[in-house]
């Protein structure tokens, strides 16, 4: 006769019970311990990105949305103007007076032609510069590097002003060197006077773009350029073939700082035109902007060209990153196929 066994009475019952009671207790502190550091991570990346958005929402946001609001408006006078001034909806009035201001528009033309001159001179310029630098040709290389800082730590009025001087005839030291030597040249002439403007922005900015190359060169591996160096490769073909491809993403982020900051040009033109008549006060969008807020008093129509420079300044930044993706994506493929 056999024996028969009740169920949960056998000898590994006991077991079966204390595997599964062991095995819960190790999985909830192991859940637990997953969710406390991902809340710690979540309250990390908060306490981090919080800072960063409120500037977003303050500095640029805000101004953005009130001076969107400010152009749908407009002050105008009632009757034959005699009775006090209104603030009444324009609706796309004031977008449409801006679009169609010759003014306006010359003033884009100019800043295009001005981002034309400045921009691949800027780039080039700051590359062979940081890339003498990092080749050791330079001799004192941090007093060079200093030097060519220094002009970006004088502020953009005091720089416009010192070359205001440099470029007055009847004071300035240059003119009249240049004049002993019989060479008349006027900086602030109609033809040279946007080429004046854009020797201040260099003077300026060029040893802080250095200093943005210099460092990213300072990233390249020197295995790469010893092995270069090893292959016979000569300094120039170093640099071309080597670093420059290496630190494009910095070209890449230089240009586009420049390109926003000469969309903004206002510091040294509106200085200019206080010596020069080629330099009206609407020469560039800003100025215009200034012009139609401070001069003219017309808020709305300040704001409406606002609006358009900011438009203009983000599809361009826009293009020229999608540009640069679609350019380094092909240079990546054609590096691959090549291997």
């Amino acid at each position: 006769m056999s024996a028969t066994t009740v169920p949960g009475t056998g000898p590994d019952a006991g077991a079966g019970r204390e595997t599964g009671a062991g095995t819960r207790p190790a999985t909830v502190p192991r859940d637990r311990a997953r969710h406390t550091a991902r809340r710690r991570q979540l309250g990390a990346c908060t306490a981090l990105m919080t800072p960063f958005f409120v500037l977003l929402v303050v500095v640029f946001l805000v101004p953005v949305g009130g001076a969107v609001w400010l152009s749908f408006f407009s002050d105008d006078q009632p009757g034959l103007g005699f009775g006090p001034e209104r603030t009444v909806f324009a609706g796309l009035r004031s977008y449409r007076a801006v679009l169609s201001d010759p003014t306006f528009l010359a003033g884009l033309g100019t800043t295009a032609l001005y981002c034309l001159l400045y921009l691949p001179l800027m780039v080039l310029l700051a590359l062979v510069l940081a890339l003498l630098l990092d080749s050791g040709a330079v001799r004192l290389r941090r007093t060079a590097q200093l030097a060519l800082f220094l002009p970006h730590a004088v502020p953009g009025l005091i720089a416009a002003v010192i070359w205001l001087y440099l470029y007055t005839p009847g004071l300035s030291p240059v003119v009249e060197l240049l004049g002993k030597a019989d060479i008349s040249i006027d900086f602030l002439g109609v033809h040279t006077v946007l080429p004046s403007i854009v020797n201040i922005a260099m003077w300026s900015n060029l040893g802080y773009n250095t200093v943005i190359f210099y460092a990213a060169l300072q990233a390249v591996p020197r295995e790469l350029t010893e092995a270069a160096l090893v292959d016979g490769a000569g300094p120039v073909r170093t640099a071309l073939r080597i670093k420059v491809p290496l630190v494009r993403a910095s070209a890449v982020m230089v240009a586009m700082f420049t390109l926003i900051w000469s969309l903004q040009l206002f510091t040294e033109p509106m200085l200019l035109s206080q010596a020069t008549p080629i330099v009206g006060s609407r020469y560039t969008p800003n100025m215009y902007i200034y012009d139609a807020a401070f001069t003219r008093n017309n808020y709305g129509l300040a704001a409406a060209a606002s609006v358009v420079l900011l438009a203009v300044t983000v599809a361009l930044s826009y293009g020229l990153s999608r540009w640069s993706n679609r350019t380094g994506g092909a240079a990546h493929a054609d590096e691959e196929g090549t291997r």
